[in-house]
């Protein structure tokens, strides 16, 4: 994912967020406080990248229109363009049925991957072996 090639917002203060409180209670975070936040281009279904977000990074893509994301190793805010001009523009946020995870349906203008492919999948796939045929 990108947040080494892209800049950090300002670390909101303890307690401000404004992240709907139904929504908040729905959340099941890691020990961290966190959730983990898939983005796929809204009209192919293309994955694009995994992102880790927090209430506040929730709260900061909701009112912004643009992915923000908590960057687990420099331990910050990033939004998803601000430094490489590879924005995200949200069109639709879901949390999934058991509530510990996000599916955030994006505009991907440029790349989605700090290597500067489209995705962050796009490194190639792990072979499958074929189910036995007694299954």
């Amino acid at each position: 994912m990108g947040p080494m090639s892209d800049t950090a917002a300002a670390p909101a203060p303890p307690g401000s967020t404004a992240l709907d409180p139904a929504v908040a209670a729905r959340l099941k975070r890691d020990p961290q406080g966190l959730v983990p936040a898939v983005a796929q281009q809204y009209d192919t279904g293309e994955v694009l990248m995994l992102g880790w977000m927090d209430d506040e990074a929730l709260h900061r893509t909701l009112t912004t229109g643009r992915c923000t994301y908590w960057s687990r190793s420099r331990r910050e805010y990033w939004v998803k363009g601000d430094t490489s001009g590879h924005l995200q523009l949200v069109k639709s946020v879901a949390l999934d049925c058991d509530g510990d995870t996000l599916l955030v349906k994006v505009d991907q203008v440029g790349a989605a991957c700090h290597t500067g492919d489209r995705t962050c999948f796009d490194a190639g796939g792990i072979p499958v072996l074929p189910a036995p045929a007694d299954q």
